[in-house]
């Protein structure tokens, strides 16, 4: 039969990441084209000692249904942990526990937006987040980043044009996926400034927080709050399981339960089994202490690629320095098309994601791309920007 579409869905095309990935089961293929972190960053054996116990002692609760909410454990931890290192968190806030740090960015957009509201982004942005507000039926509109965050008069210039049908500004100031760059406090705070100003609710994303491998910390724009407009998300992704699909939303308590309306009609709650192995490893191990052997293996290897890049590449290739994160963004020559550059890399084994990916405009042209540093090993990086800085010593000729 023919399908009849939404209209929603009818615009919207699959992620070029996870498409990218379909191509990498290729013998000695490098790919630098993952967010994924890396697995040796898993605590596989305290995981294993936490899932038998819970199986053994409390397994109606891991496999019963839960409250929406999440697990109470586990929500009283992330309140207690993003309080202590992010300042985050008033009486008037709560606090989510949802399938991946994703679905919080989605369940707040469903929460707010109506179709043909515009959703403000930093440009480029992760594209998914861009494809959970667009196939909520808002438009993403995109405001140019600087090397210390989102431009603010071309920000506030946005705002005032879009009047208001601007209902969320979403951001990621901590180690920016796809740039790897950090806001500075002084934008952050000008960032809040206008949210305020025109009557924004703010979504910060802050996955990578915790990964602070190089410079000092950077206050959250949401220990800034002061009336109930920063949402602030989070994830487990990067610092214990990807797999696992648990992350957090804490936003004030009256958004906060539109946001749980939305989550029962999408998944009832998050997995149980995942919730319950979270908070046994926050109150039995020392997740701290984990954290910082992701950070320096991460330093390593950030390290290692800039390293290589300042060795392999023509001096005309600009890319950022990240303090943290999974990322770094590289930017073209002028006159070398992005996507020849990409195929050519491709036809090489060699996979990165093109700029035009993170676009809040799809139809936009790019002349960077993005590459990740927390999954090749050592040998694959050097091997894989040597192979990248000779096409493109060879493109410019």
């Amino acid at each position: 039969m023919e399908y009849r579409i939404s209209d929603k869905m009818a615009v919207m095309k699959p992620s070029a990441i996870r498409e990218i990935f379909k191509s990498l089961g290729t013998t000695g293929a490098i790919s630098f084209a993952a967010g994924n972190p890396a697995p040796e960053s898993f605590p596989v054996e305290a995981f294993s000692k936490i899932s038998a116990d819970i199986l053994s002692t409390n397994a109606v609760t891991a496999l019963q249904y839960g409250t929406t909410e999440g697990y109470p454990k586990l929500r009283e931890l992330v309140k207690k942990r993003i309080s202590e290192k992010f300042s985050v968190g008033t009486d008037n806030d709560d606090t989510i526990i949802t399938s991946g740090g994703q679905q919080a960015i989605e369940l707040c957009c469903k929460a707010l937006c109506n179709e043909g509201d515009a959703v403000i982004c930093e440009n480029p942005s992760f594209i998914g987040a861009l494809n959970a507000f667009r196939s909520n039926g808002a438009r993403t509109v995109g405001v140019p980043l600087d090397n210390d965050g989102i431009n603010i008069a071309a920000l506030e210039e946005t705002l005032k044009n879009e009047g208001n049908k601007a209902k969320i500004l979403y951001v990621i100031p901590t180690f920016q996926n796809p740039g790897g760059i950090t806001t500075s406090l002084e934008k952050r705070k000008e960032i809040y400034a206008l949210a305020r100003k025109y009557d924004v609710v703010i979504i910060e994303d802050n996955p990578y927080g915790d990964l602070r491998f190089d410079g000092e910390d950077v206050p959250t724009i949401k220990s800034m709050d002061e009336d109930g407009r920063v949402v602030y998300c989070g994830s487990f992704s990067k610092i214990l399981s990807a797999g696992m699909r648990v992350g957090f939303a804490c936003a004030n308590k009256e958004l906060l339960q539109k946001m749980v309306v939305a989550k029962q009609v999408e998944d009832v709650h998050t997995n149980m089994f995942f919730q319950m192995m979270c908070a046994e490893y926050m109150e039995k191990y020392d997740l701290d202490a984990h954290i910082e052997t992701i950070r320096s293996l991460y330093r390593h290897k950030c390290h290692k690629m800039l390293e290589c890049l300042d060795k392999y590449m023509p001096k005309e290739v600009k890319f950022t320095r990240p303090e943290g994160g999974l990322f770094l963004w590289c930017t073209l020559p002028e006159g070398i098309a992005l996507s020849d550059f990409v195929n050519r890399a491709k036809d090489s084994l060699v996979f990165v994601v093109p700029g035009t990916a993170f676009n809040c405009n799809e139809s936009a042209p790019s002349d960077s791309f993005r590459l990740n540093y927390s999954m090749p090993s050592d040998e694959e990086i050097e091997k894989g920007i040597k192979i990248l800085g000779d096409i493109i010593k060879d493109m410019l000729k």
